[in-house]
C-alpha cells in the first residue's frame, strides 16, 4: 500500500494546498491547554507535566508503513481509506513502578508525565450501517485484523502485541527552547 491522502469524495475536494492554521489560532489553542488542563493537573498532582511531544518524521513514516504493510499481508482487501490512527492520551508509571518500562529506552525523568500512544484504526460496520474507525491489530492473521474495540476489556481480556507507537520527545523534561508555541 502506498501512503496517499485520505480524501473522501463526499466530504472533500482534491486540494493542492496544505492544511494550515494561523499562528494566532495555534497559540490560542496551546494557551487554552496550558491555562486549563495543564494547570489543573499540576495543581492536583504537583507534577510539572509535559506540554508537547515530538516524533521525528522517519518514525512516523515507518509507523504508517508498518500499518500498511501488515494490513496488506493479513487483510489485503482493506484500502487506505479504511485505515487511520487513533492518538490515545496516556501517562508513564510512577518512578517506583518503573519495572514495567524495562526494555524501553525511556528513563524515569518521564515518570508520571503524559505521552501519546498511537494505535491503528480500521473502518468497519458497527452493525447499524455506520462505518466507524475501530482500533485494530494489523498483525492479526484472521484476514480482517483483530478489532480491538470489539475485544476490549469490557468484553474480553486483550493480550499479545499490536502495532503501536509511543514515546516521542517530551517537553519537559526536554528543553522547550525548540518550541514556538
Amino acid at each position: 500500500m502506498e501512503t496517499k491522502p485520505n480524501l473522501e469524495v463526499e466530504t472533500l475536494e482534491f486540494a493542492s494546498v496544505p492544511n494550515t492554521m494561523t499562528c494566532e489560532f495555534i497559540q490560542t489553542l496551546v494557551d487554552n491547554y496550558r491555562k486549563n488542563q495543564l494547570a489543573s493537573f499540576k495543581n492536583h498532582s504537583g507534577i510539572d507535566d509535559a506540554h508537547s511531544i515530538h516524533f521525528d518524521l522517519a518514525t512516523l513514516k515507518k509507523f504508517i508503513s508498518d500499518i500498511e504493510a501488515e494490513t496488506q499481508k493479513n487483510a489485503p482487501h482493506v484500502t487506505d481509506q479504511d485505515l487511520g490512527i487513533r492518538f490515545y492520551y496516556a501517562a508513564y508509571p510512577k518512578a517506583d513502578e518503573w519495572d514495567i518500562m524495562n526494555g524501553t529506552p525511556i528513563g524515569t525523568e518521564c515518570a508520571e508525565r503524559h505521552t501519546l500512544v498511537l494505535v491503528p484504526t480500521m473502518k468497519a460496520d458497527d452493525g447499524e450501517g455506520n462505518m466507524l474507525p475501530y482500533d485494530f491489530n494489523p498483525l492479526s492473521t484472521s484476514g480482517e485484523g483483530e478489532m480491538l474495540a470489539m475485544a476490549s476489556a469490557r468484553n474480553a481480556a486483550l493480550q499479545g502485541d499490536i502495532i503501536c507507537q509511543n514515546h516521542g520527545s517530551l517537553n519537559p523534561p526536554n528543553d522547550p527552547k525548540v518550541e514556538t508555541f
